[in-house]
């Protein structure tokens, strides 16, 4: 008997002393006593539906249509979720500042204690416990099914002016919900078909998670879409990510489990993230954009990092669509090994600051006696258009003084922006900042409207083409501390010189209409 036939077969109403499944292994949580009323706490009942699939073996807890508020729901190996359409799960309103209880006395379950290593990343990422639906140390769990996840009492990790309507919770607030999902140290996990509104600081909080299906989401929320933290062998397909005020798409590395370890083997694909539209527009289908005078930092990328202790290798993003935010960024600032990266096929509308952002930094959080700066190498970006972007801020690729990047191939690249900057932009020199937090803003305007290359060695770029919808008098390609460095058919605006050259040694110019075919041994405050 099929899941819906199963369902259909069974009494909509049950003694919650019966406790009976339904088709032998599907748990419909009304008879557990659920009401999916909107008004009375449904997490106890839905807890019992899940220890009992627990107690079979495994199985199905079904969530027919219907409004199931809720407090924390703690997941159990060899159980699925199934969420029905017309089916949401709403988190319940956390306590308010100064109390102790939240929506009819309730509250979500404690945060863990973690205060070993609290200080290497922020509060969110160092607790699951306090979450909407949780689950530690489990494998073989599944979130399936059309319905949704609305994260409407939970904290997202601020303090800031709340979204809407919604008010403010204190994440380190004793009984608040932090996240909508989250998981630690699990694995064989399946997340599929349904909707997130609201998310808290995440939508998805997977940590030390491997094995690891995330397809055909939709996330509509007000901080990051999903993280996938210290996880191995990953697939993030056909998902689609609203997040202007944060991150949406983000693999991690950081040290919450007590020690670093990798994020590795993993693929990010047909995805679609921005940062363009107004909280639950997308999910409802109106598709309504901010108004200009409304501030909104509009984040809602792909990003390896910030945290970024154990590294990220063996890495695929490929056919992906990039409207309204940041663009793509991969960060090791604490110490990451980041190497074996593709990255194809991606395109960029309305980007907001840089489309492309690989930066090799030494904020190095993390403990003092085994981090040191780490490596960024083997990277392949190829297939890559962008229009429309900031001119504010171009793409940058930036290591650190005696720690460059290397290794690095772009190829078949069109980008494009707003142009019109100032002649006084050619003449900035963009700080180090060597420890400070990795946003392409960091650095303030640019003296490029390309591409910003530095302490970098081996570079190829082939197939590059650099065009301003204004005249731009910024050269296309600023070069500082770089060898051994390829251009090879190269376009961009030649009424000034497109390239700079600061500290390059062993360069190549051919077939480009950028500038004349030559190969120098080396360059120093040249222009090209």
């Amino acid at each position: 008997m099929g899941l819906a036939a199963a369902v259909a077969a069974s009494p909509s109403k049950a003694s919650a002393a019966n406790h009976q499944s339904v088709g032998g292994s599907v748990f419909d949580i009304r008879s557990y006593g659920a009401a999916g009323d909107g008004k009375t706490v449904d997490s106890p009942a839905i807890n019992r539906a899940i220890e009992a699939a627990a107690a079979a073996g495994g199985g199905t807890v079904f969530f027919p249509a219907g409004t199931w508020l809720c407090f924390s729901i703690r997941l159990k190996s060899y159980v699925e979720l199934y969420l029905a359409q017309g089916a949401t799960i709403v988190a319940a309103d956390s306590p308010l500042p100064g109390a102790s209880t939240g929506y009819n006395g309730g509250i979500y379950d404690a945060a863990e204690p973690n205060a070993a290593w609290e200080a290497y990343q922020d509060y969110g990422h160092n607790h699951w416990h306090n979450s909407l639906l949780w689950g530690e140390s489990l494998h073989d769990v599944s979130i399936t099914g059309p319905g949704l996840i609305h994260g409407k009492g939970l904290s997202f990790g601020g303090t800031r002016e709340a979204r809407g309507n919604y008010p403010v919770y204190v994440a380190e607030q004793a009984g608040v919900g932090n996240k909508a999902i989250a998981l630690k140290n699990c694995r064989n996990v399946i997340f599929r078909d349904f909707s997130i509104l609201k998310g808290g600081h995440f939508g998805l909080l997977l940590t030390g998670v491997d094995n690891l299906t995330i397809d055909n989401l939709k996330i509509d929320t007000d901080r990051d879409g999903m993280d996938l933290d210290c996880c191995k062998n990953a697939r993030v397909s056909n998902c689609t990510v609203n997040s202007p005020w944060d991150d949406g798409i983000c693999p991690k590395s950081s040290y919450a489990l007590g020690y670093s370890r990798t994020t590795e083997d993993v693929t990010i694909t047909n995805c679609y993230v921005t940062g363009t539209y107004e909280l639950g527009t997308v999910l409802d289908g109106s598709f309504k954009k901010f108004g200009p005078g409304v501030r909104v930092p509009r984040t809602g990328r792909i990003k390896c990092g910030t945290e970024s202790n154990g590294g990220f290798k063996n890495i695929t993003i490929s056919n992906c669509v990039f409207e309204g935010c940041d663009g793509l960024a991969l960060e090791s600032e604490d110490g990451a090994l980041c190497e074996d990266i593709t990255i194809s096929n991606i395109t960029m509308r309305d980007i907001v600051t840089s489309p492309l952002f690989l930066r090799l930094g030494a904020r190095l959080r993390g403990p003092k006696e085994s981090t040191q700066v780490g490596k960024m190498q083997r990277i392949l970006i190829n297939n890559v258009v962008s229009s429309n972007a900031n001119s504010r801020l171009c793409s940058i690729l930036s290591g650190v003084p005696d720690h460059a990047i290397q290794d690095i191939k772009l190829s078949n690249i069109y980008q494009e922006h707003t142009g019109g900057a100032s002649r006084d932009a050619v003449a900035i020199r963009p700080p180090e900042y060597e420890e400070r937090y990795p946003d392409p803003g960091m650095f303030g305007p640019m003296p490029a409207q390309g591409f910003y290359l530095r302490h970098i060695r081996n570079l190829e770029m082939s197939h590059v083409e650099i065009r301003p919808i204004e005249p731009d008098p910024r050269p296309s390609f600023f070069l500082e501390s770089v060898n051994r460095a390829d251009f090879i058919a190269v376009t961009a605006p030649t009424d000034h010189p497109a390239f700079y050259l600061e500290k390059v040694t062993d360069l190549r110019i051919l077939l480009s209409r950028a500038a004349k075919d030559i190969q120098m041994e080396s360059a120093d405050k040249k222009n090209l």
